[in-house]
């Protein structure tokens, strides 16, 4: 299978960062090692974490931190190439208004207290923090990074290309080469991250001992707590419709880990 590289321009450049996403076998193109990932991720995390409130102590952050912690030594045990790499952390910051978790390339991960009421439960919650946790394993931080250089070298270069067409004309181009790529390449790779993550932080979350089941029932009311949302096709994530459909799909998977690690059905 070849590299699934987004403007062909770029391809002699970036075909030697072409590699295999563990646990996938996806092709995925990255220009960063895994050093730099960690190192920029490690940075980014103190940045972030400057301008927000933390909350260090109480039954919730204990919460994220015990959760976060077995999800992680899923990781390790399941995905140990980056997983057993990482210095994990997972912090509870005080952000009432926010539903939302992220992680950032080396395994720094946050969670929202808004996010806790629509979590309900910690089995709701480990499915969030699996998500996150599969996307720093996963390096999807430094694949976005890279498809944004790969583009960026394409448009400068179709730039220069264009230098001698009138302006307004090479401003068309440009600005239908802009927009087809965003549409056209970085909100479905955007969306098959999240799908990819959704997939893998089950099995990550079941592993760890936590009802692979309560992810349906998160996500509907995830579909609920967003409001209004644009069409899937220009959106970053996929429809709460799409990913339950896909997470039912792959449940048999997740009950099969979820029993090995003690579970009940």
């Amino acid at each position: 299978m070849k590299c699934a590289l987004p403007i062909f321009p770029a391809l002699i450049l970036a075909l030697p960062s072409c590699q295999t996403v563990e646990g996938t076998g996806r092709r995925q193109l990255n220009f960063y090692s895994i050093e730099s990932e960690i190192s920029m991720g490690t940075e980014a995390y103190d940045q972030m974490l400057a301008g927000e409130r933390v909350i260090a102590s109480g039954s919730k952050a204990r919460m994220v931190e015990r959760i976060g912690n077995r999800v992680a030594q899923a990781a390790v045990e399941h995905y140990p190439k980056y997983a057993s790499r990482f210095d994990w952390e997972f912090k509870l910051i005080d952000g009432p208004k926010m539903v939302n978790a992220w992680a950032l390339p080396g395994g720094k991960c946050a969670v929202y207290t808004g996010l806790l009421p629509v979590t309900q439960d910690e089995d709701s919650l480990a499915v969030v923090m699996g998500h996150e946790v599969a996307h720093a394993i996963l390096r999807h931080g430094g694949e976005r990074m890279s498809q944004n250089t790969a583009i960026g070298i394409a448009m400068a270069g179709a730039t220069i290309a264009l230098k001698d067409r009138p302006k307004k004309e090479r401003n068309s181009i440009l600005g239908a080469m802009g927009v087809g790529s965003t549409i056209g390449i970085m909100l479905p790779f955007s969306r098959d991250h999240e799908s990819e993550a959704d997939e893998i932080g089950l099995m990550l979350s079941a592993s760890a001992g936590y009802d692979p089941r309560k992810a349906i029932g998160l996500w509907e009311r995830m579909a609920t707590a967003g409001g209004t949302s644009p069409p899937e096709w220009l959106s970053t994530h996929p429809s709460s419709k799409t990913r339950i459909k896909r997470l039912n799909k792959v449940m048999p998977e997740a009950l099969k880990l979820y029993v090995a690690a003690g579970g009940q059905l």
